[in-house]
């Protein structure tokens, strides 16, 4: 495995993509860890700030089918899934795919639809298929979900459960860009003229190839008991409701090594693991104080490292 080849191989997507994507290279660079680890991106945000681009622009770099799914009150699991419809002269069902067979799908405002709706995407997020009407149908490989949501204090918004919730391996937050790279912004081309002209910087082979390698990635027995350090300290805080699952130990850990080869190593180092930490758990973990939510998350960084 050549980890060194594959960090310029990641420098040259983060490259095009912060050419559109001002001013976010850290997000950037989680959402490619998260697509290398294999799960899936929630993205929490005001709208304007360019979730639905990152999801496009991930997709015409990794040369991935996409498909945008804009959730609404009304939506129901066939929207998504597909349907069967008889077909009179052959006197048979024939299934019509639903827009989640592709591989990269941007559910928009996820929160927007009634619980009904949202937990169409389970199966398909955890087993990578969907069953309907006794058939099961395999998702196309790679696949990936970008789900936005608008904050939950908006109107007409369905709080995510957090069985949902811990689907996603990842959470993040564009934000608002800082002054130099919002100045670029108002100066620079109609980024959707831009897009057009992005060309893939991966196969999808490579990526296969890529996300494959990444549980060779070694991790120590002192990281090892930093990470379980972590999880503890998130169990015995009296900061939280609770503390992190061993899904959520396994995400950070994954996620981890995935942030070690987008830096050309192969190894895991404590640095990778604080990078993606609140990532990680930011929405898995809630403070008994809503208004530190963030200071909480943060306070978990100053375990000691062994």
């Amino acid at each position: 495995m050549n980890t060194s080849a594959y960090g310029s191989q990641f420098d040259q997507i983060i490259q095009a993509a912060s050419g559109i994507i001002l001013g976010k290279e850290h997000q950037l660079k989680l959402s490619l860890a998260c697509i290398l680890a294999k799960g899936h991106l929630l993205i929490e945000d005001l709208p304007g700030v360019g979730k639905t681009t990152l999801a496009q622009v991930l997709s015409r770099l990794l040369d991935l089918q996409f498909n945008r799914i804009q959730f609404t009150s009304d939506m129901l699991p066939a929207d998504v899934l597909g349907i069967s419809v008889y077909v009179q002269n052959s006197e048979q069902f024939t299934f019509h795919p639903g827009p989640i067979f592709s591989n990269i799908v941007l559910a928009d405002e996820i929160n927007r639809a009634t619980p009904k709706a949202q937990s169409a995407l389970l199966e398909a997020m955890e087993e990578q298929q969907v069953s309907l009407e006794g058939i099961t149908h395999q998702l196309p490989s790679p696949f990936f979900v970008i789900a936005t949501q608008n904050p939950t204090d908006q109107i007409g918004t369905f709080p995510l459960p957090e069985s949902q919730l811990d689907r996603f391996l990842l959470s993040i937050s564009l934000g608002y860009p800082d002054e130099r790279a919002e100045r670029e912004l108002l100066l620079a081309q109609d980024p959707r003229q831009k897009l057009v002209s992005l060309q893939p910087c991966l196969s999808p082979e490579q990526l296969a190839e890529m996300q494959a390698n990444v549980s060779e990635i070694t991790v120590s027995a002192a990281l090892l008991d930093y990470v379980q350090a972590l999880v503890r300290a998130s169990r015995e805080s009296t900061r939280f409701y609770h503390g992190l699952s061993p899904r959520a130990a396994l995400a950070l850990m994954q996620v981890s090594k995935a942030w070690a080869m987008l830096h050309g190593r192969l190894f895991v180092i404590p640095e990778d693991v604080q990078a993606v930490l609140p990532a990680v758990v930011g929405h898995r973990l809630i403070s008994t104080d809503s208004d530190n939510q963030a200071d909480a998350i943060e306070s978990l960084l100053n375990i000691p490292i062994p």
